[in-house]
């Protein structure tokens, strides 16, 4: 793997380490500790990486390459949500970092990939030992969450509707 100074510019680019400083010793401290727990892994173009439906204890930060995110719907389609790519500064699977549920997607590698992983476990030994990694950490997993949350009540009102129109045009 590349040196923690080759990989810190990756991590503080990620909206989950945004709040941390390269410029703070303890906040370098952290992100060293977080650095020492990361393994690479690579995968082919055309491998899956995260199965949707799978229980997963891995939080992926896409180091190289591209990736496709799929879902499949209740009648059994697949359906492509995005095409993201490292340059993107993305990460995957970081509810693993939480708990270890179902995953709710597909990542498949679009090309040859290298992702830096790290497994919901040592993640959270790391918060006993630095919990302000914990805090600063979930809090953005709950805004993210929450924004989420928000958007997908919004979606199902505007389905609703869609609905409830085309209803009433085919009364």
């Amino acid at each position: 793997m590349d040196s923690f100074e080759k990989v810190l510019p990756k991590i503080l680019k990620l909206q989950l380490f945004a709040d941390f400083s390269d410029s703070d010793p303890t906040d370098i401290e952290i992100l060293k500790s977080v650095y020492d727990i990361l393994e690479i892994k690579t995968f082919k173009k055309d491998e899956v990486i995260i199965r949707e439906g799978e229980t997963g204890s891995l939080f992926y930060i896409l180091y190289s390459g591209q990736v496709l995110i799929t879902r499949g719907t209740p009648a059994g389609d697949i359906i492509a949500l995005a095409t993201l790519n490292s340059e993107q500064n993305i990460f995957f699977g970081e509810m693993a970092i939480i708990t270890n549920d179902q995953r709710s997607a597909t990542v498949t590698a679009n090309t040859n990939c290298s992702t830096l992983t790290i497994s919901g476990e040592k993640f959270s030994k790391l918060c006993d030992k630095y919990p302000v990694l914990g805090y600063r950490i979930y809090s953005v997993l709950a805004r993210r969450l929450a924004k989420t949350l928000r958007e997908t009540n919004n979606d199902k009102a505007i389905l609703y509707e869609a609905l409830c129109n085309e209803i009433e045009i085919g009364v």
